[in-house]
């Protein structure tokens, strides 16, 4: 049994932090500007929480991540997520948004296709700004309508994820779709 806790590592983003229980990962967080920082707002959001050194299987994913922010082509789909306290429908968007490989992209629409109304995309939207597990589940790989950038909640905005999908290869202007 794994006991639960919280980890700051380095990534070519800077310092990063995970946080998981026995169940897998609760959490993710892009750099605060400090460990201070990044400690109190992972003390806010899982104050039961304590640092510690993460067990084989954390340490593993954090690898993953690292390489990934490096430029390695990293496929952290089977991640273990703890999605106990995620939606039923935000579990169906980011069930989707795990299949887009690094360095391509959907739209928030073609997910609301695949979730079955094309309506659905400002849900969706809504969804990925409440990602509790950034760069695990991509959210930065999902784009706003004629491949845009679009929205995102993580510290930096717009310019982190312009960064993320960059380090990922992918190409502004090319084709974002995989629908």
């Amino acid at each position: 049994m794994t006991p639960p806790g919280f980890a700051l590592f380095d990534t070519a983003l800077g310092r990063c932090a995970i946080a998981w229980r026995q169940t897998g990962i609760v959490g993710v967080q892009f750099p605060e500007g400090s460990d201070d920082k990044s400690r109190a707002r992972l003390g806010r959001r899982f104050p039961d929480l304590a640092e510690a050194a993460p067990p084989a299987q954390i340490a593993a994913v954090i690898e993953q991540v690292q390489a990934l922010l490096a430029g390695e082509p990293v496929d952290l789909s089977t991640a273990p997520l703890d999605m106990t306290t995620v939606g039923a429908f935000e579990q169906r968007v980011y069930a989707i948004a795990r299949t887009i490989p690094p360095g391509q992209a959907m739209t928030y629409g073609e997910i609301a296709e695949r979730l079955g109304d094309k309506l659905l995309a400002r849900a969706v939207g809504q969804a990925m700004g409440a990602n509790p597990f950034p760069i695990i589940m991509p959210c930065h790989r999902v784009l706003a309508a004629g491949g845009k950038l679009g929205g995102f909640s993580a510290p930096g905005g717009a310019s982190t994820k312009q960064k993320l999908l960059a380090i990922e290869g992918y190409a502004p202007g090319g084709q974002p779709s995989l629908f």
